[in-house]
């Protein structure tokens, strides 16, 4: 188990004490289902209401309250007698979203918790490959296609430099003539892996070239470069803090798990899990 993080610490105290409360109030084994009364109360009626409110978004009229309690009965008495014919048992649907919902626990503690201003920008610091934004360049062409002489590009080159209207010069293509600001992962998925990294060092407003694409030679004039980097946290606050949040809940799932893991002795074919 990698070091837990500090401001991990209360969310895991959290996570014992809502994990200890479930399984405090849930039936200890299946025989204490026998007999036992089917109690719903104020909790369960509000719980029932605001899923009703979620989706109509309107409070549920007395008769639709009484039908979602109704089926709620309905529910509960069905999953009991199923439990006790073990039509739970082996069922890998069932086991699936039993342990999801276990991690939902630890997920919405994660969730519900707002890291501080300081906290929020260290993360962000400390993974800035995630956020920087990229490189953009923007650019005019003229094609001059695959099998250019010297003679010719000079010949464009000198029309281009004179003011000639360069839409006009070179070899039609259906490539894009102007490129507005794009990624330069964006320029080489439309002009061949390698070719934007022609164009950063290029004089801006100048025409250059011959620069080689996958499909020939062009002279460019880059237009405007906008070199990447990170942001400042309020221009991207949403995404760091989204972030955070899914690997705090990552961590606290882990650390939640082993906590509750180390109750087991447990034993596998290849041994790897006796020292648990």
């Amino acid at each position: 188990m990698r070091v837990i993080k500090e401001p991990l610490f209360h969310f895991i105290l959290i996570g014992i004490a809502i994990f200890g409360w479930f399984n405090w109030v849930s039936p200890q084994s299946e025989g204490d289902d026998k007999g036992e009364k089917i109690a719903i109360n104020e909790v369960d009626v509000d719980l029932l209401s605001t899923r009703f409110e979620a989706s109509w978004k309107r409070a549920p009229s007395e008769a639709e309250l009484e039908a979602l309690i109704d089926a709620l009965v309905r529910e509960e008495v069905l999953v009991r007698e199923a439990r006790k014919l073990g039509l739970d048992k082996g069922d890998q649907v069932i086991r699936a979203r039993l342990a999801q919902k276990m991690e939902f626990l630890t997920t919405a503690i994660a969730s519900s918790v707002d890291p501080d201003e300081a906290e929020l920008q260290a993360y962000l610091e400390d993974n800035a490959e995630r956020f920087m934004t990229p490189s953009l360049v923007a650019f005019d062409q003229v094609f001059l296609g695959e099998t250019a002489e010297p003679s010719e590009m000079a010949e464009v080159l000198s029309a281009l430099n004179s003011g000639e209207d360069w839409s006009q010069l070179g070899v039609p293509s259906l490539l894009l003539q102007t490129m507005p600001l794009s990624a330069l992962s964006v320029v080489d998925s439309a002009f061949g892996r390698g070719f934007s990294g022609n164009l950063t060092d290029l004089e801006v407003s100048v025409w250059s070239g011959p620069i080689q694409s996958g499909y020939g030679k062009h002279l460019v004039r880059v237009t405007g470069i906008q070199a990447g980097g990170l942001p400042p946290l309020d221009d991207i606050r949403e995404a760091v803090l989204s972030e955070w949040r899914r690997e705090t809940g990552d961590d606290l799932a882990q650390a939640q798990y082993e906590i509750l893991a180390a109750q087991y002795e447990i034993q596998t074919p290849t041994g790897e899990g006796d020292d648990q």
